[in-house]
């Protein structure tokens, strides 16, 4: 079973200014490493289709999409907060980012193939029930997730956020939910500048100093990750794949390289194997220098699919 490419051009007309990190340029930035590799020629490819409501409905209440559709502009610019903007194509770029969740966890459940990247904007981790920040509008790894358990009635699934910033909204969303286990490390002091003191149980999302290495985070993932999704089993992993934690990356100050980025995905790949039938959704979340935004999703999907 090949991995599932995942994404959409409506994605591309999102943008929020020429100022804007979070660019459409991102997507072809990814394109184009992937193509210059030769990997793009051993993946599946899909279009992501739009999300239905009764799957953003599992997340977001109805009286929030709705203001969302509402505040969509006719053209221009209109801000949300002061760095989450909708254009005139927003609104269709978010319900396509969160639609080709779905459709990856479909696609994974059906094995018509084991994994499946997602490489869809806006991104979603930041994104509250109730509240679009942080460049995102709906939480796509969290929709994706609520459909996996609420449609396929899986009993177990962990999420993985190696973003360099909090993925905040997936637990505002999942906290207190056994169901699902979410492991992550962030970068504090950084935005959204939010830390638990007291974290539900199915929490383990671990903040850590700027320029934190590499090494040291293979060491949490061993220390914090590892025993916790060896005793959680899940029955599928989602992984909110930020790459803003790379040295090159500006919009942080930690320092992961490619190897990094290989090396964790390895990590969750065994743990799929061993215990979820292999089966692994991922989707775009950071990463905002062009070069090693590229070249480090080159370096998580050639993982995925064991290329």
């Amino acid at each position: 079973m090949e991995t599932l490419y995942i994404t959409h051009p409506a994605c591309r007309l999102h943008e929020m200014g020429d100022w804007h990190p979070e660019s459409p340029q991102r997507l072809d930035a990814i394109s184009d490493q992937l193509m210059a590799s030769g990997l793009a020629d051993y993946l599946a490819q899909d279009l992501a289709p739009v999300v239905t409501r009764e799957a953003l409905e599992r997340i977001h209440p109805a009286g929030y999409i709705d203001m969302l559709q509402a505040t969509s502009p006719q053209s221009g610019h209109r801000p949300i907060d002061p760095d989450t903007l909708m254009n005139p194509h927003t609104w269709k770029a978010a319900l396509h980012a969160a639609g080709a969740g779905i459709a990856a966890v479909d696609a994974v459940m059906a094995r018509q193939s084991r994994t499946a990247f997602c490489a869809v904007r806006p991104p979603g981790h930041h994104a509250c029930p109730e509240q679009a920040m942080g460049f995102c509008f709906f939480n796509n790894i969290a929709v994706a997730i609520a459909h996996a358990l609420e449609v396929h009635g899986l009993q177990r699934v962990a999420v993985i956020d190696f973003d360099v910033h909090h993925g905040n909204g997936t637990e505002a969303a999942f906290a207190g939910d056994e169901r699902v286990l979410m492991c992550g490390f962030f970068q504090h002091p950084l935005y959204p500048n939010v830390i638990n003191n007291h974290p539900a149980a199915n929490m383990v999302n671990v903040p850590v100093e700027p320029y934190t290495s590499g090494a040291a985070v293979r060491t949490l993932v061993h220390r914090h990750w590892l025993p916790r999704l060896e005793a959680h089993r899940p029955e599928m992993i989602f992984i909110s794949a930020g790459f803003d934690a790379h040295r090159e990356d500006d919009m942080g100050q930690m320092t992961l390289v490619e190897d990094d980025y290989a090396w964790l995905t390895g990590q969750l790949v065994e743990v799929a194997e061993k215990y979820a039938q292999g089966r692994i959704v991922s989707m775009l979340e950071g990463g905002y220098t062009l070069s090693s935004l590229g070249r480090s999703v080159v370096a998580h999907v050639r993982v995925l699919a064991k290329l």
